[in-house]
């Protein structure tokens, strides 16, 4: 996920928690670098945050496992330096203010070719 500073990346993932019934308050992990929560149907959102970091490091390990695990919904802020890890089948949601007002937003999703069926509302 793409925004600038205070273009509304933790305020989505809030959102994404209350789907996932999660009861926790959801933060943004800037300076912890990454956050799990607990949320219904034994998933967990991992909510990961690089603005700090120019290289996954360690992290990297993690966040492969975690884009395996098909009970783990992973958020990626500021992910330009994992993509080269992520699953071709990510996808992308870009945030972007608009200047029809101040708390107003453009929000694009890009689905990778596998998901496309859902904007066509089969299941």
């Amino acid at each position: 996920m793409s925004a600038d500073l205070g273009g509304g990346k933790t305020t989505l993932t809030k959102g994404i928690a209350k789907g996932l019934a999660i009861s926790q308050t959801v933060t943004s992990p800037s300076f912890t670098i990454s956050r799990v929560y607990d949320g219904r149907d034994q998933l967990t959102l991992h909510h990961f945050d690089f603005y700090r970091l120019q290289d996954p490091g360690i992290l990297a390990h993690e966040i492969s496992e975690v884009v395996k695990n098909n009970k783990a919904v992973a958020v990626i802020e500021w992910g330009e330096s994992v993509k080269k890890i992520l699953p071709k089948a990510t996808t992308r949601i870009t945030i972007e203010r608009t200047d029809t007002g101040e708390d107003s937003r453009l929000i694009t999703v890009t689905l990778p070719a596998t998901h496309r069926y859902l904007l066509e509302g089969q299941v």
